[in-house]
């Protein structure tokens, strides 16, 4: 029986990519460092500062660990500046209503990702009450595909592994959601991922709600 729906936030709740995109680019810019969309591909799904190293692999000089703790912070601000009028409305489609309605059956709600800005981004978009626990960027010491992250979210909301249903868009997160013994809905960029036990375009277009009553009624 499925207990609880883990979430994925970017490309699955929300899409911020063009905040990040336009904040790296003007923190590079700032230091005369190269960024194009060919760039922000290479660095899309890591950290803060593992983006970073693969930025400053064509800069002219080395910097610091303070100079690049400093550009990450600048990086964050700018970001933080960008999400600054994220709101219900900009959820992607079929995201808070599917939300909405798992509420109502009891099953439980995580949001699993490697953002720090977790937190924030689910309070903008009103939906922090929503939610039942959290595994994000500031407690994850291993970054997708090792299931760290969805391990310790459903430690946090009381379920073992094989309870949770895991919802993705990206392949390492379908990676890390497998591993960790969850089913797995891929949406997205991963709707293609024949790993997944169920594919669809996004939330609009599949009956999770549907889905888990059915599920339950056949037990």
């Amino acid at each position: 029986m499925i207990r609880a729906v883990i979430f994925d936030l970017e490309g699955v709740l929300v899409s911020t990519e063009d905040s990040h995109f336009r904040a790296w680019k003007q923190m590079t810019m700032e230091q005369g460092l190269p960024f194009d969309e060919h760039v922000y591909q290479k660095i899309r799904g890591n950290g803060r500062m593992d983006a970073l190293d693969i930025i400053l692999k064509t800069a002219r000089r080395n910097y610091s660990p303070a100079e690049k703790y400093a550009l990450t912070a600048r990086k964050n601000d700018l970001y933080i500046e960008e999400i600054s009028m994220l709101n219900s409305e900009m959820m992607l489609p079929g995201a808070l209503d599917t939300i909405r309605a798992l509420r109502e059956m009891d099953v439980k709600i995580g949001v699993a990702s490697s953002s720090k800005n977790c937190i924030a981004i689910l309070k903008k978009l009103g939906i922090r009450r929503m939610v039942d626990a959290v595994s994000d960027g500031n407690d994850i010491v291993r970054p997708e595909p090792d299931p760290e992250g969805y391990f310790l979210c459903a430690q946090r909301l009381n379920v073992v592994p094989e309870e949770c249903l895991v919802v993705e868009d990206t392949l390492n997160g379908i990676t890390a959601a497998t591993n960790a013994g969850m089913f797995t809905l891929a949406v997205g960029e991963a709707a293609n991922d024949k790993r997944a036990g169920m594919r669809a375009k996004d939330l609009a277009h599949f009956d999770l709600p549907g889905l888990i009553a059915c599920r339950k009624n056949s037990k």
